[in-house]
């Protein structure tokens, strides 16, 4: 084989390692074009923090906004009655379909009014014998009269007849006393709803022997349209509250309610705050405020976990930011960016403690027509210059960067 094949490359890369003199002055020129071309790159402008940022703004105005809180509560039956029997007996009927509903004065239990029958007939014989009585007594005391104006019998004979036709009068008032209450218990043998609403399982069945001072009730009904809401809020809120009113701050209003089932889903009916509880709960602090609520399709029922948020005061000169426009600073003290009158980046503290829906309410810091940058923060820095837009024009934000890397491929 013939070597020299593979010595001709080796011999011309040794002599380029060994330079020729013809080479160094192009080596030379490459080397200062590069170095032109860097240097121009980096003084040509619009790159670094002289370069445009563009951004996205929206314009502050002042506004009034509800002060809203959100509290854990139970529902809570309208009314609710307990239907207990007056007289004792056996229950013959039961005369209703558990879980329907009920009118007031429906009868709900049929109890065995033999006895109370025969109270009713006994009553209305004694009541006839009093009413006899009386007559007779009358009659009596009438001819008396008559005899002792002619001095045939003494004035205490008649003053005898006068009391006796008294007591038969009052007797018969008696007896038709007890005529009513035999009726009365009569009545009583048929149970009836006390008032509208939805009936539960009956706690008796027929047969069974009820008693009016009996402990358990035959069943209870619950008005579940409208509903109670009864939420707690603490103490210290309801102070705070109340201090905010006080100081002018803030200025009180009705108090609407939005409800939000056990699954986070709001209620489509709102509600209305009825009253607050005048004492403070020991063992937890809180004070019970109760929310009126429409249940007309029996969505909400008694004992069911549900979260109110309430609107309880409302506060004028309000400004209500976008939240991707608040920044923190390493201490957690929040501030914006405004573009300036000379459209540079002004840093600008604010004041907000509370979040209503997508939007911080912030207090302090701002002034009608300000220009709060809510697009392209990442991009700003301290008086950089910036071209604003509405936040709401289409536009496109290049990350930091990108337009001096362009720049720099192009050089």
């Amino acid at each position: 084989m013939d070597t020299r094949l593979f010595d001709a490359p080796l011999a011309h890369r040794a002599a380029n390692r060994a330079g020729s003199p013809h080479r160094l002055p192009l080596i030379a020129a490459a080397c200062l074009a590069l170095a032109a071309c860097g240097g121009g790159a980096k003084d040509k402008p619009g790159n670094g923090q002289d370069r445009t940022v563009e951004v996205g703004y929206v314009v502050m105005q002042p506004t009034t906004v509800a002060i809203t809180s959100e509290f854990n509560g139970r529902a809570v039956a309208f009314q609710s009655s307990e239907v207990r029997p007056q007289i004792g007996g056996l229950v013959q009927r039961q005369l209703f379909q558990e879980g329907s509903q009920v009118r007031a004065g429906q009868p709900l239990y049929q109890i065995d009014p033999s006895l109370y029958r025969a109270s009713v007939e006994q009553a209305q014989a004694d009541l006839k014998n009093a009413r006899a009585a009386l007559n007779a007594a009358d009659l009596l005391a009438q001819r008396n009269k008559s005899l002792v104006g002619a001095q045939m019998i003494s004035r205490q004979d008649y003053d005898n007849a006068v009391a006796a036709a008294d007591q038969a009068r009052a007797n018969v008032a008696q007896r038709e006393a007890a005529l009513s209450t035999a009726r009365i218990n009569l009545r009583f043998a048929t149970v009836p709803a006390p008032i509208d609403g939805r009936i539960g399982r009956s706690l008796v069945t027929v047969g069974a022997l009820v008693t009016p001072d009996q402990a358990a009730p035959l069943a209870t009904i619950q008005r579940l349209d409208p509903i109670y809401v009864d939420v707690q809020q603490s103490a210290q809120q309801l102070l705070a509250l109340r201090e905010q009113l006080s100081l002018g701050n803030v200025q009180a209003s009705q108090a609407d309610a939005r409800i939000f089932l056990p699954n986070g889903k709001p209620y489509p009916q709102p509600g209305t705050l009825q009253f607050s509880e005048v004492l403070v709960d020991e063992t937890t602090g809180t004070v019970t405020l109760r929310v009126r609520v429409p249940n007309p399709d029996g969505t909400l029922l008694p004992g069911m976990f549900l979260r109110a948020r309430l609107a309880q005061a409302t506060q004028a000169s309000a400004y209500r930011l976008p939240q991707q426009a608040l920044v923190r600073g390493p201490t957690g003290d929040a501030f914006v960016w405004v573009v300036g009158a000379d459209n540079k980046a002004v840093q600008r503290p604010i004041g907000a403690d509370r979040v209503d829906g997508s939007d911080w309410i912030v207090t302090t810091g701002l002034n009608p027509g300000d220009k709060v940058v809510t697009q392209g923060i990442g991009s700003l820095r301290r008086d950089a210059q910036v071209r604003a837009v509405p936040a709401s024009t289409p536009q496109k934000l290049q990350p930091p960067g990108a337009a001096s890397a362009k720049q720099t491929k192009q050089g």
